[in-house]
């Protein structure tokens, strides 16, 4: 899997949004199939920052309905990188 396919996009979100000014937290939706060690490589190579953790979480998709038919969205995955200490924030999320 190419670094470029691990990060999907940044979750910007009232939740994401305390993590980020409390400490050094990103959170982002990655592919399914990535591991912890593909999402610390591709950060650190992306976004040049260096990582301290990386937390991961499967958000379950949900069922919607529409009339009579019921289907069900698909489950991804999310990605809490905290930074290390002295690292700066990347310039795409400190705007936001």
């Amino acid at each position: 899997m190419k670094l470029t396919d691990v990060i999907r996009r940044p979750l910007i979100t009232e939740k994401t949004s305390i993590l980020r000014e409390d400490g050094k937290t990103i959170v982002f939706e990655v592919a399914r199939g990535a591991n912890k060690v593909q999402i610390k490589r591709a950060v650190e190579q992306l976004l040049g920052s260096k990582v301290a953790a990386v937390r991961t979480n499967i958000a379950h998709g949900k069922i919607k309905r529409q009339g009579r038919f019921a289907g069900r969205r698909a489950d991804w995955k999310k990605a809490y990188v905290t930074l290390r200490e002295g690292q700066k924030m990347p310039e795409f999320l400190e705007g936001a």
